[in-house]
């Protein structure tokens, strides 16, 4: 008999057992290589986020997401007593637009921008409005990816060099490691806002504006904040045969 599978016989034919292989799952990951350079600018996110709270020095997560605009072809069946709502399965696409958000942990402070396209121009000007949001500000510290327009470059190409300048010194950037964007807490807020907001079909990028907007809302009345664990001391203890490799090595 072949190893790694069972069979029954009935009438005396052999039938592989049901549910042995389930070829329609499946798990997907990113799988980070922990190198010096990832486990350095690991601890540097983590001792952001161990920072006290100073209004001085407000600690800000951003990220950036795309959405699809999907409507339906066929008007849904709303829900009623003793019946619950119908959705055709076709859909119809209206293109496609961009969240930009931007969370401060320690006291849920948010900031959120919708837009049809995420480049240099609308970066920079989502910059700006958290610039303005913290006038008293020594600097704003900004964990977020290494997407190409994430940096001060963008802001050169929509301002002139003093302007440019002057904005990008109000910035300390904080950059996650390749392949770990789960070290940046605006994934958190993305994560809420595609269960409670995004998972049903939005047809316009109006409306989309409108759920979005709606959503953080509510969850800033809320005044819901995020409560970072996982510590750079945590770290080393969790990921303590990779410290040791990369010395060894």
């Amino acid at each position: 008999m072949e190893r790694g599978r069972r069979h029954c016989a009935v009438h005396g034919v052999l039938h592989p057992e049901k549910n042995a292989l389930q070829p329609h799952r499946k798990r997907q990951w990113c799988i980070a290589q922990l190198t010096a350079k990832f486990l350095c600018e690991m601890e540097r996110v983590l001792d952001v986020y161990a920072r006290p709270y100073d209004e001085r020095f407000p600690v800000l997560c951003f990220d950036e997401q795309p959405c699809f605009l999907i409507g339906d072809v066929m008007a849904p069946v709303p829900m009623e007593p003793g019946r619950v709502a119908k959705q055709d399965y076709e859909y119809e696409r209206f293109g496609s637009g961009a969240v930009l958000l931007a969370v401060e942990p320690q006291t849920g402070r948010r900031f959120v921008n919708v837009c049809a396209r995420r480049t240099a121009e609308e970066y920079t000007a989502f910059m700006e409005e958290l610039e303005r949001a913290y006038p008293a500000a020594v600097q704003i510290t900004l964990v977020q990816d290494n997407l190409n327009t994430h940096h001060g470059g963008s802001f050169y190409k929509w301002m002139s060099p003093e302007q440019a300048h002057r904005l990008m010194g109000r910035f300390e950037w904080i950059y996650t490691p390749k392949h770990a964007s789960w070290l940046n807490m605006a994934e958190l807020e993305f994560s809420a806002l595609q269960r409670q907001c995004l998972h049903r079909r939005i047809p316009s990028l109006e409306r989309l504006r409108s759920e979005v907007e709606a959503w953080v809302a509510a969850r800033s009345r809320a005044a819901i904040t995020l409560n970072w664990q996982f510590s750079t001391q945590a770290a080393r203890r969790t990921l303590g045969r990779h410290y040791e490799t990369i010395r060894i090595n």
